[in-house]
C-alpha cells in the first residue's frame, strides 16, 4: 500500500531504464545470481533516487562515505530538483522495503566531451552499501547497476576513484588500470582534511 504523499514523489531519472540493462555482458559474476530487477531478497529494491529519500536515511547511508555536513530537508530537495533538472545525474539506491530504509547507493555522473565524436564519459561516485548488510552482493550489484546503466546510456567509457583497499574489488567487476594514467590527483578548495 502505498500512501499518496509516495504517489507524489519524483523520481531522479526514468525507472524504467532499470529494466534495459543487460547484466550478462557484465564480467562480474553473481553467485547466487542477481540483478537489479531481482536482487536477490523480495523486500530489496534497487531503483532511482526519489524526492522522499531524505526521509528514508539516504544522508545517513551517504554519512558512511564521508563527512556530509548539516543539510535541511529542504536543502536536499533543492539539489534533487538541480540534479533532476540537469539530467547528467543517476544516483541509485538500494531500499529495505521492510524498514522503508536506503540501505546502498551509487551515483553515475555523466560528463558531456567534445572527443570521442562528442561521446560521453561515466564516473563512477559515491558507491557505499550499509556495513549490516554485508554478504548479500550488494556493493557489487550497485556498481555493476551503474556500470550497465553508464554502457546502455552510451558512454564510451566508465572511470572511477578508489582507496587502495577497494583496488581488487573493482577489478574483479571488470574494471582496470589504465597504464601510465593510474594516477589520481586532487586539489581541494574545503579545509576538511578527513574528506
Amino acid at each position: 500500500m502505498s500512501s499518496n504523499k509516495e504517489e507524489q514523489e519524483l523520481y531522479l531519472y526514468d525507472p524504467s531504464l532499470l529494466l534495459k540493462l543487460d547484466f550478462y555482458r557484465s564480467p562480474a559474476k553473481f553467485n547466487p545470481p542477481i540483478t537489479c530487477v531481482a536482487p536477490g531478497e523480495p523486500w530489496l529494491k534497487v531503483r532511482p533516487l526519489k524526492s522522499g529519500d531524505y526521509r528514508r536515511g539516504f544522508l545517513q547511508i551517504l554519512s558512511q562515505l564521508t563527512s556530509i555536513g548539516e543539510i535541511s530537508e529542504v536543502q536536499f530537495l533543492n539539489r534533487f530538483a538541480e540534479m533532476r533538472a540537469k539530467g547528467d545525474y543517476y544516483v541509485t539506491v538500494i531500499e529495505d522495503l521492510r524498514k522503508n530504509k536506503i540501505i546502498g547507493s551509487a551515483t553515475l555522473v555523466i560528463e558531456r566531451k567534445f572527443i570521442h565524436s562528442c561521446g560521453n564519459r561515466a564516473h563512477l561516485e559515491d558507491v557505499v552499501v550499509d556495513d549490516t548488510y554485508r554478504g548479500k552482493q550488494l556493493g557489487k550489484l550497485i556498481v555493476v547497476t551503474v556500470t550497465c546503466l553508464a554502457e546502455y546510456l552510451g558512454c564510451y567509457k566508465m572511470s572511477l576513484e578508489c582507496k587502495d583497499k577497494l583496488i581488487a574489488f573493482y577489478r574483479s567487476i571488470g574494471y582496470v588500470d589504465e597504464p601510465g594514467n593510474s594516477n589520481s590527483m586532487t586539489l581541494r578548495y574545503d579545509k576538511q582534511a578527513n574528506l
